[in-house]
């Protein structure tokens, strides 16, 4: 991989690290499910002159309310004073492993041993933090962010069978899909004076996080992480996304002053070492007689 493309991967982990510093900033002046509803209505506003990507409606379909729906709505939701940025950040990340489990059963993919064994240490990480509950994190927030992991998980299975496409205009017109049932959810559990509440409530810093996720985070950074898969194998740009929750936990830390106790950091730790066994194992040399065998 040329230096500008490793630089190009390392850009869109700070971006998506820094997202979830902006949703937090964002919901000060904005109810969640209004504001991921917000947030892709802008977000799909090209799609007024880009192309539709090639393929079948029913994997923009599943993307859509895969990631759109569930991944943000769920995140958006749990980190409205049920989780602090950095916490979701990172437990956000089981989608790499709810991806196999899912292909597991939708596809007959089976699961290396290396990841079988990173499951258990992520989620030996996650009952952690599920011991260690404040003010910081509680059951429900845990919860929504697992649920949205999985959602995030649906939507990478939908997004490897659109195929080649081109990446930033399937995020495009994959935004189409979420800010209908996005503002039903609000309607109901937000209220009907939800929109006219946020138009006068809304100030500077909560359009400006608006603006962030929607062009640094989503047109940007899956526009260049799609790119950057189109001309790499995935084993080569994957392994970046492990940086997310890093950028993540280090961008709270550093605006809202979050800090990590004893057990928090180890269970971060073994949510991060099951990660990268998940991505690296392969490559250990002691898993290959078990692949030979």
């Amino acid at each position: 991989m040329p230096v500008s493309h490793l630089l190009l991967a390392v850009l869109v982990t700070v971006l998506w690290g820094w997202n979830f510093v902006a949703i937090k900033a964002g919901l000060d002046s904005l109810p969640p499910l209004l504001f991921t509803a917000l947030r892709f209505v802008i977000a799909a506003l090209p799609a007024l002159w880009l192309p539709r990507p090639a393929g079948s409606w029913k994997w923009l379909l599943l993307a859509g309310g895969g990631i759109g729906v569930v991944q943000f709505g769920c995140l958006f939701t749990a980190m409205d004073g049920h989780i602090s940025p950095g916490l979701a950040s990172l437990v956000l990340q089981m989608q790499a492993f709810f991806t196999v489990l899912l292909a597991r059963v939708i596809d007959g993919t089976k699961p290396r041993p290396w990841q079988w064994w990173g499951l258990a240490l992520a989620f030996a990480g996650i009952a952690l933090i599920g011991t260690d509950l404040d003010a910081s994190v509680s059951a429900g927030g845990l919860m929504l962010i697992l649920v949205a992991a999985l959602g995030w998980a649906s939507g990478n299975l939908a997004l490897r069978r659109a195929g080649a496409v081109n990446m930033l205009h399937f995020v495009v017109w994959m935004s189409l899909v979420p800010p209908l049932p996005l503002a039903l959810a609000s309607l109901y559990f937000e209220g009907p004076g939800a929109l006219s509440r946020a138009w006068t409530a809304i100030d500077p810093i909560g359009a400006a996080a608006l603006g962030y996720i929607v062009v640094a985070s989503t047109w940007i950074g899956y526009g260049v992480w799609g790119w950057l898969m189109q001309r790499h194998a995935v084993t080569l740009v994957a392994p970046f996304s492990l940086l997310v929750p890093l950028n993540g936990m280090l961008a709270a830390m550093l605006v809202y002053g979050e800090h990590y106790g004893p057990l928090r950091l180890v269970a971060c730790a073994l949510v991060l070492a099951g990660l990268t066994l998940n991505t690296f194992g392969g490559r250990l040399r002691w898993w290959r007689p078990a692949l030979a065998s």
